[in-house]
């Protein structure tokens, strides 16, 4: 008889895993940063960048000002994130899983997640505001290309990206 609890819930315990697991992959594959397809770091600094946006240096102060206020707060919102992934992990690799322990602990970094996704979305919203349109669309639309960064797959600013149809 126990043998045959056992194959029963060992299917519920991969489950379990198996949702834990596309949980922490979606987080780590989707950022408002990494959406708007902006080069990493403070690219508004590097002289290739302010070059081909032809950045000036009143928006790289502003651009600088808007990082400026925004890192404490990203820096907080991430390590809540890493916390929570902590958390969770911990549950998972307990010989007896407590389903609605975990699911606490999923609701609880997907809301640190959240959380860490507004406020990128916030910075780039003030940073879009500091770039005029054609340097906003410099960036969406080639930058990258012309930096080195071709083999990566981004959306066209129309939202299709054309490596992905078929």
């Amino acid at each position: 008889m126990v043998a045959g609890r056992e194959s029963i819930a060992e299917p519920g315990k991969l489950a379990v895993k198996r949702i834990a697991l596309v949980l922490i992959a979606l987080a780590l594959a989707s950022s408002a940063l990494a959406q708007a397809n902006l080069p990493p770091g403070k690219w508004w600094r590097r002289p290739d960048i302010v070059q081909i946006l032809n950045l000036s240096e009143e928006q790289q102060e502003k651009l600088e000002t808007i990082f400026r206020n925004a890192s404490s707060d990203l820096i907080d919102l991430r390590g809540e994130v890493e916390k929570q992934n902590i958390n969770l992990r911990g549950e998972l690799d307990q010989q007896q899983l407590d389903r609605a322990v975990i699911r606490k602990d999923a609701q609880k970094l997907s809301e640190a997640r959240g959380r860490l996704f507004e406020r990128e979305l916030a910075m780039l919203v003030d940073m879009r505001a500091v770039l005029n349109d054609s340097q906003w669309n410099r960036m969406r639309n080639g930058l990258l290309d012309r930096l080195g960064n071709a083999g990566q797959q981004r959306p066209k600013a129309n939202g299709q990206n054309p490596r992905r149809q078929r």
